[in-house]
């Protein structure tokens, strides 16, 4: 099974991937990510300082402007390469 870390205003996108069968895993703070195959942000705060510290070796989606079954599409194709 894979284990999904979404940030925690996206509720839908959680309950989408759970009835997909997932692991969801909410984002609260950095270390959550650890051990994530991929993780789903909203992106509103993404890079704000300029400083991009990778703490995932798994994908990130960019959720914004993806309804949750989108979402849960390319979590699934990133998930299968």
């Amino acid at each position: 099974m894979s284990r999904v870390g979404v940030e925690q205003s996206l509720q839908n996108v959680v309950q989408a991937l759970r009835e997909k069968g997932h692991d969801v895993v909410e984002l609260k703070q950095e270390s959550d990510a650890n051990n994530c195959d991929c993780c789903v942000v909203t992106g509103l705060d993404s890079n704000v300082m300029g400083i991009q510290d990778a703490v995932t070796k798994g994908s990130v989606i960019e959720a914004s402007g993806l309804s949750a079954d989108e979402v849960c599409q390319q979590v699934e194709s990133r998930l299968q390469h």
